[in-house]
């Protein structure tokens, strides 16, 4: 008798085949951390952000983490410790609407305005805000602050996560309101908008722009023009607000100052109870199966009234 192995083309018909993972390999894996498993922390780089000089003894290393939501901008400033990270001061876009920025909550201008918050509301906590008041005049041009009597400014490092570090990225927007409102942060102009890297020149007026919105007026007044169906889908809470693209550059003027005079976080009433959004009441076993029936149902007769169109047109074809 023939054997199955022969038949199905068993070990006897097959080529060598080189293991490539032996016995002592997975003796000898070591499991990745979770976070990276997930593709959330990149280690190395986390790993230089937080190591602390052994000279500095306890010293926190204070981080400026930014991180650009589909919805939300997030600024926290935040220190490591042994039992995890520490935050000790944070803001948020969907704050913005309280300084009179109610649209646009994700783009470069309100990433600035979330930058300054964060530093003024840092600043005002440690009793710092009238010593370093940062740049109160925004022109876009670099700025870096300087000690000023006997305290030292508030020193942090830009921490963006796994974000691409490209020129004119959000997470420098955050960067540049945050030392505009007086945090000392290491950075140069080499990646905010209007830096030329082939020419080496850095345009403060191009960046000023962005700082004002004034890419989104660009864009709203060439969409209005060519594409007026699109600009009303796209634009739709700008134009139920009635902001139109002329009154950026004074609506974000107003929320800078606005943040610099109030930067105080103000949390919101509480209550006891909240209405649900979506609601599912409670269905009984007898319900349920009720409710798949007449489904079934429904479903049955749209495929018989489809059958019977089908049968009609085959009918008048025929004649």
């Amino acid at each position: 008798p023939v054997s199955c192995s022969r038949i199905l083309g068993g070990p006897r018909d097959m080529g060598h085949v080189k293991i490539l993972k032996t016995a002592a390999y997975h003796k000898r894996y070591q499991v990745k951390f979770r976070r990276r498993r997930e593709g959330k922390t990149d280690y190395q780089a986390r790993k230089r952000l937080v190591i602390q000089d052994k000279n500095k003894f306890n010293s926190p290393k204070y981080r400026l983490v930014v991180r650009c939501t589909n919805k939300d901008i997030i600024c926290q400033i935040v220190h490591s410790k042994i039992t995890g990270d520490v935050c000790i001061c944070s803001a948020y876009a969907h704050e913005l609407p309280k300084y009179g920025v109610e649209v646009g909550l994700t783009n470069y201008a309100a990433c600035y305005c979330t930058g300054l918050l964060i530093a003024r509301r840092l600043l005002n906590k440690l009793g710092l805000d009238e010593a370093y008041e940062g740049q109160d005049e925004v022109d876009g041009e670099m700025y870096q602050v300087e000690q000023e009597g006997d305290k030292a400014p508030f020193t942090c490092v830009l921490d963006v996560g796994l974000t691409r570090t490209t020129t004119g990225a959000k997470v420098f927007g955050c960067l540049k309101g945050a030392a505009d409102g007086g945090l000392s942060i290491p950075h140069s102009e080499k990646r905010f908008p209007g830096y030329d890297r082939e020419a080496k020149e850095f345009d403060a007026e191009t960046h000023k722009k962005y700082i004002f919105g004034g890419h989104v007026q660009e864009y709203m007044e060439l969409l209005e023009e060519e594409d007026p169906e699109r600009y009303q889908t796209q634009f739709a809470k700008y134009i139920e607000k009635e902001i139109e693209g002329d009154s950026l550059e004074e609506l974000y003027t107003n929320a800078h100052a606005k943040i610099r005079e109030d930067p105080l976080f103000e949390p919101t009433e509480k209550q006891d109870s909240y209405e649900q959004v979506n609601p599912q009441p409670k269905r009984t076993l007898a319900e349920k199966k009720a409710a798949v029936a007449a489904k079934k149902a429904a479903m049955k007769a749209a495929l018989e009234a489809d059958d019977d169109d089908d049968e009609e047109e085959e009918e008048d074809d025929d004649e």
